[in-house]
């Protein structure tokens, strides 16, 4: 990553995310975020994205308002509130409908890694990346567009070994220099073999938060929620290129996060 200044939290011995999201994300380098530790734990058992309460709070109630005035001015007879009603609303139902959280179906047989994210695969393909062995890593990267389900979900089993943030540029997500340009974090983890993978959260033009809940040694399972990217961007799944395992999906298939083989290993 040539192009790319890893950012480092003074108050950690590791990297970490964006210090732009400690607001969001309080306390993040210190607080684990497992059940028993994590007070806000019950957040995920609603529909919305935790991390998505400030903008639902924050565009929704002024727009809900507008709304509703716009409605009681048609009410006492002015034609132009219903207009104001008709723009207005779609921008209301927009706003929770991208911090949407469904509940998804993880696939429980053994020798499989499920999508990270929802959205369209754009590349399965080779790529050289720093960190795996000789540089090179296989690749499937997915583009999530405004209108995706934008949590993150964890591929496979395994061991959170870094989460790293790095500052960027941010190019639209279909660009192809914006794995390589553009403002991200990894998530590498050791699966129960050794192997490393890599989860990579990439901005796009309109995303500018990139969250992330996790924490070296962490445990995780397939499926997990782990994290958030803000309005458009693109998630990717690398691993190493002498493994067992290869992917599942073809570019230009549509993918659901959680629920979707991405990858299988051979026997």
């Amino acid at each position: 990553m040539n192009d790319l200044k890893i950012a480092v939290c003074p108050d950690c011995p590791h990297d970490v995310i964006d210090s732009r999201d400690l607001k969001y994300v309080k306390s993040v380098c210190r607080t684990r975020f497992d059940s028993a530790r994590d007070p806000f734990a019950w957040r995920d058992r609603f529909y919305f994205a935790r991390h998505g309460w400030t903008e639902i709070a924050v565009f929704g109630t002024p727009l809900a308002l507008l709304v509703l005035l716009g409605l009681i001015l048609a009410a006492m007879g002015h034609v132009w509130g219903w207009a104001l009603s008709v723009v207005a609303l779609p921008f209301l139902l927009f706003v929770p409908a991208f911090f949407r959280n469904p509940s998804r179906a993880i696939p429980g047989e053994p020798g499989i890694g499920v999508s990270p994210a929802d959205g369209v695969v754009t590349h399965v393909d080779r790529v050289k990346e720093p960190g795996f062995p000789g540089d090179e890593a296989l690749r499937v990267s997915i583009f999530l567009s405004v209108f995706n389900v934008h949590v993150n979900r964890i591929a496979l089993n395994g061991t959170i070994e870094s989460v790293r943030y790095f500052p960027g540029e941010f190019l639209d997500a279909r660009h192809s220099d914006c794995a390589r340009r553009n403002e991200q974090l990894w998530v590498d983890l050791r699966d129960e073999e050794g192997k490393l993978w890599r989860i990579r959260q990439v901005s796009g033009a309109i995303a500018r938060r990139i969250i992330c809940q996790l924490y070296p040694g962490q445990k995780v399972t397939r499926g997990e929620l782990f994290g958030l990217i803000k309005f458009g961007s693109r998630t990717e799944l690398l691993w190493e290129t002498e493994s067992k395992w290869q992917a599942a999906v073809q570019v230009g298939q549509a993918v659901r996060g959680g629920e979707t083989i991405l990858v299988t290993r051979n026997a």
